[in-house]
């Protein structure tokens, strides 16, 4: 059995969050699972912060592919010791015995054990134990866990085995070598979360959901839900959202997508002294000139820049290098020439040009001045690289940004199957259903676009399953989005289940717009906030179409993008075919180009809500307004229009 548990180890400190280097635990306890002949499936680091220790744990725990989850670090005494505040209120049964274990084992070398705080006990069909942070102990801890097959008795029964086979083989597993070398196979993650938003106030707690478990005859024949127009939709959205906390990173690419959530000023002079533009030859321009305007050559290495420079000498020197003492000016090496050279070494160089007092140099402060303000609370840190250049130039190794949420994905419907994973549906052989189009591309729109994916899966028509689902979501990730199960059907579930099941709050269930008209946004309590759900209509088109126009913004919310920001540029395009109206605000999926006389739109086709390749190659769509009784009935090619630009601009 001891190949098939799958181990998760999570070192919890501040200090190795910025710098894994300086996780020695984490590493010895990946070493001795494996010298155990146990599979370590994943290692992460987390800073000593409840919410974000939680949320590493129940992302494995919830995933169901970590048997056991070994944490380390945060469990004695200190200030920041908060691992057993934060795994205690997660477990569901507590494994008292483990805790004597861990103790007693330890006791057994140091009476400061008697300091640490340990805690075991299940979370679903997880183990998780919680041990300290010094590689002694983790030694001893681990050499107890597995003797006499205890850990894998523990496994076994957690499972929900009898506990015979580990009973059978106690005395012939591996013991904990040790001596080191098994090879470190593990990937180690930072996982930066935390929640600090308050729950926003609902507009109505009124139930309006039909009764799932009502017969079907009972259904609504008319929604109950109001139609809301898009701007309502989207001030509702941006009203109701609030921004997730802050989080302090390292200034790393993965900065890229993040808003900063600090004023950053720059602590010193840049450069701190005057340094040269060019390469060339550092020369003091008050000097006398040698006969024949040959000097010697000294580097630094021939010369300390500290002291008083020789006469009838220059100082070669590269680009952004600091003058030496009693310089003033730089000249190009393309206006020297060599004079004399020994051994591939410069000995003396003739100057061809004269260069004036300051020439080539830039003086101290004059890129950046102590104390500048670089960068603004709430500039957004883009994948062109030139904030996280600008944070590196001014010498910021961490920063202080928003955290960006995390998406849980799912998919609802018996008739959907997965692509990848077919199972053939039940009393339906003649028809094989319909492959889940939405999770892949709302995965790849949301990966696409910097946002860590949690996926959940296919749902079936079931409340307890669809509770079952939605509260992993709720406890894993910051935002939750599904597909199908928003219309008028009696197995449409997604609205009760969030009102009835559980205690949310729909803002609206119905919007003016095509595609997308059941399109639904619903809060949900959960451990004292408030986290948003879309519940988009299930057809291809409609997923993408509405999660451009209502998801992005929620995203951008949570992320701390300023709310002027927070949707899709709006630009003027040229239509290169008529278009007719609907009494809806329509979404055409066009194909923005940019040419010599403007912005040209394409059509994509057809654009029935089930056509997914209508959004295949499109990066805009043209915004159709609602047709009036007596206004324009169609849209002529030639015509002008605002389009929302969601991808890259192509050329003509």
């Amino acid at each position: 059995m001891a190949g098939d548990i799958r181990v998760a180890v999570l070192t919890v400190s501040d200090t190795a969050a910025t710098d894994n280097s300086a996780d020695k635990s984490g590493p010895k306890i990946v070493e001795l699972v494996q010298q155990a002949k146990l599979s370590c499936v994943d290692h992460a680091i987390v800073p000593d912060d409840i919410p974000l220790i939680q949320e590493a744990i129940n992302l494995w725990c919830y995933s169901g592919e970590v048997d056991v989850i070994i944490t380390t670090g945060g469990t004695g005494f200190g200030v920041r010791d908060k691992t057993p505040e934060a795994v205690t209120p997660l477990l569901q049964r507590q494994a008292s015995g483990l805790v004597h274990l861990l103790l007693a084992s330890s006791l057994k070398h140091t009476p400061l054990a008697s300091l640490s705080r340990p805690v075991a006990g299940t979370l679903e069909s997880t183990l998780i134990v919680t041990l300290p942070g010094s590689v002694k102990a983790v030694k001893e801890n681990l050499e107890a866990l597995l003797q006499d097959g205890i850990l894998h008795h523990a496994v076994d029964l957690v499972k929900g085995g009898s506990g015979k086979a580990v009973h059978a083989s106690i005395g012939s597993s591996s013991p904990v070598a040790s001596n080191s070398g098994a090879h470190d196979h593990a990937h180690h993650h930072h996982h930066h979360h935390g929640h600090d938003h308050q729950i926003p106030q609902p507009k109505t707690t009124q139930v309006l959901s039909h009764d799932p478990e009502a017969p079907v005859t009972s259904r609504h024949r008319v929604s109950p839900y109001a139609l809301v127009s898009l701007e309502e939709a989207l001030d509702s959205i941006l009203s109701t959202v609030e921004r997730l906390t802050e989080i302090t990173l390292p200034v790393t690419a993965a900065l890229a997508g993040h808003v900063l959530a600090e004023d950053v000023y720059s602590p010193s002079n840049i450069p701190p002294t005057t340094t040269t533009s060019v390469d060339g030859y550092a020369v003091s321009t008050s000097a006398p000139k040698s006969k024949d305007n040959t000097y010697t050559v000294v580097t630094s290495q021939t010369h300390n820049i500290a002291s008083p420079f020789p006469a009838e000498t220059i100082y070669r020197i590269n680009t952004g290098g600091p003058l030496p003492a009693g310089t003033d000016a730089v000249i190009m090496v393309e206006d020297t020439r060599i004079a004399t050279e020994s051994d591939g070494e410069e000995d003396t160089v003739m100057l061809l040009a004269d260069v004036d007092a300051g020439e080539n140099v830039r003086a101290p402060g004059s890129d950046v001045k102590a104390g500048d303000l670089v960068m603004r609370k709430g500039d957004r840190i883009i994948s062109a690289g030139g904030e996280v250049g600008t944070l590196a130039f001014v010498g910021r190794k961490e920063v202080k940004v928003y955290k960006k949420p995390i998406v849980a994905v799912l998919s609802t419907g018996n008739e959907i199957v997965d692509l990848q994973a077919p199972v053939p549906l039940h009393g339906e052989s003649s028809w094989g259903g319909i492959w889940d189009t939405n999770r892949p591309s709302l995965t790849a729109a949301l990966e696409g676009l910097g946002y860590k994916v949690l996926d959940l899966g296919i749902v079936a028509d079931q409340i307890e399953r669809h509770v079952e689902v939605i509260k992993t979501g709720l406890e894993c990730a910051d935002i939750l989005i599904s597909t199908g199960g928003t219309s008028m059907g009696p197995s449409d579930l997604l609205k009760p289940v969030i009102e009835r099941h559980l205690q949310g709050t729909v803002h609206f269930g119905r919007v003016t717009i095509k595609p997308g008209k059941p399109t639904t946004f619903a809060t949900i309590p959960w451990n004292g906030t408030a986290k948003p759900m879309f519940a988009l209509p299930g057809n291809p088109a409609s997923a993408l179409v509405t999660f451009h126009v209502f998801v992005l913004p929620a995203l951008r919310k949570l992320g701390g993008w300023p709310e002027t920001a927070c949707q899709y540029p709006r630009l003027r395009v040229q239509l290169q075919h008529a278009m007719t109206l609907d009494p809806r605000t329509e979404f055409h999926r066009v194909v923005i180009r940019a040419g010599s006389d403007g912005l040209k739109a394409e059509s994509t086709g057809g654009q029935r809500s089930s056509r997914a390749a209508s959004m295949s190659g499109a990066n805009g769509l043209v915004i159709l307004p609602q047709r009036t009784s007596d206004g324009a009935k169609v849209i002529e090619a030639g015509e002008s229009i605002d389009a929302m630009l969601i991808g890259e601009l192509q050329m003509m």
